[in-house]
């Protein structure tokens, strides 16, 4: 199973981190050479790109050496290599970065961009562009919001000092304020709480579903109205916990799914599909404020960015 491999011996290529892998022991060994076990395992990746990723050194031994195409296979051995994809769509948008410091880097995402490497995309995210553009491979992110939202985003510049940060998020002492535009509604009272349980769809793994009423709670969020324009009203959105999807499934749950949302109600633009950057979703990561565990200072930030209001009909 591929995962980050965490050896400093193995560098990043083109800012994207390697995978890492380690060769089952089995006895006596099914495939002849590390490549043969490769292009079993990964059929998504043809043997002639496999063939050339050798070729181009982008195949390691875990003392950072670039292995040969005919590499013994060796059961119990890591070895590591760089995803890399073919035609990879570029997202035509840019991100800023808003704060630097020696701890902390700030980003203001834009809309499509996904915040690191998957599926998709593995130069066009957010973590690859901002390791090049900042010379910082070891930049890591300290959360993520989905690729269709825009706005904040934190990464830690010191590995060291990753879980300090990390620990405001567990213990919920990051507050995070949203914008959304969705339906006007007035039969609703404001400022409104919503709780339910989150779960995952029972076939469609990339969507959340709340469970029947009488579950115990996981996630809740407070919504503000800001201002209204016709049918449509820019909320205020304030998760205090932070389920995947949980703005728009709550949106959503009290019939005002947001503007551009292709998951939600029903699905509109699976995951795989390419993008056609037509219709952003409505939703921005507009504010968050701490308590900076490293220097002691309290912290706020904003994005720059506005949502744009849809036509009025």
């Amino acid at each position: 199973m591929s995962r980050s491999p965490g050896n400093a011996k193995i560098p990043t290529h083109l800012g994207v981190a390697a995978s890492c892998i380690s060769l089952p022991t089995l006895k006596p060994p099914p495939w002849p050479t590390v490549l043969a076990f490769l292009a079993q395992r990964m059929p998504a990746v043809s043997s002639r790109e496999w063939t050339q990723r050798f070729a181009d050194g982008l195949v390691l031994s875990e003392d950072g050496q670039g292995l040969a195409l005919d590499t013994p296979y060796q059961g119990g051995a890591r070895i590591y290599y760089y995803r890399e994809l073919a035609n990879e769509q570029e997202v035509p948008f840019e991100e800023s970065v808003l704060y630097q410091d020696d701890h902390l880097v700030v980003a203001d995402k834009p809309h499509f961009l996904p915040v690191t490497p998957g599926g998709r995309y593995v130069q066009q995210c957010l973590l690859v562009r901002l390791q090049r553009k900042l010379n910082m491979p070891q930049l890591a992110p300290l959360h993520r919001i989905d690729r269709e939202t825009a706005g904040l985003v934190l990464f830690a510049v010191n590995p060291a000092e990753r879980g300090a940060y990390h620990a405001l998020f567990s213990g919920r002492e990051m507050h995070k304020t949203y914008e959304a535009i969705a339906p006007a509604n007035s039969a609703l009272s404001w400022p409104h709480t919503r709780r339910s349980r989150l779960v995952e769809h029972p076939t469609e793994f990339y969507r959340m579903v709340e469970a029947e009423v009488g579950s115990a709670s996981n996630s809740e969020t407070v919504i503000r109205v800001l201002e209204q324009r016709g049918p449509w009203a820019r909320y205020e959105l304030s998760p205090i916990s932070g389920k995947r999807h949980q703005l728009r499934v709550h949106m959503n749950a009290l019939g005002l799914p947001i503007v551009g949302d292709q998951l939600y109600p029903t699905v509109l633009h699976g995951p795989d599909e390419t993008e056609d950057f037509a219709e952003p979703l409505r939703l921005l990561a507009k504010a968050i404020a701490f308590t900076d565990p490293v220097s002691g200072q309290a912290r706020r930030f904003e994005s720059t960015r506005q949502l744009e209001w849809p036509a009025q009909s």
